[in-house]
């Protein structure tokens, strides 16, 4: 499975992170700390429907494309 997190900067230097295939939005202080948070929580959202067999188990090893 693949996932995109698309970045974009608030005028207030926050960095928004969002992982459109999963409806995620999430801010961070840095670009990095942004995209770490995106990773983690659709990886926890990804176990979640997999756990719920929303998902197959091979949903887990989704790849992340950034797109700055």
């Amino acid at each position: 499975m693949k996932l995109t997190v698309e970045l974009d900067r608030e005028d207030d230097g926050r960095w928004i992170a969002e992982v459109p295939e999963l409806n995620l939005l999430l801010y961070g202080d840095s670009k990095q700390d942004a995209i770490q948070r995106a990773q983690s929580a659709a990886r926890e959202i990804l176990l979640d429907r997999i756990a719920h067999g929303e998902l197959p188990p091979d949903s887990a090893n989704a790849e992340f494309d950034i797109a700055a």
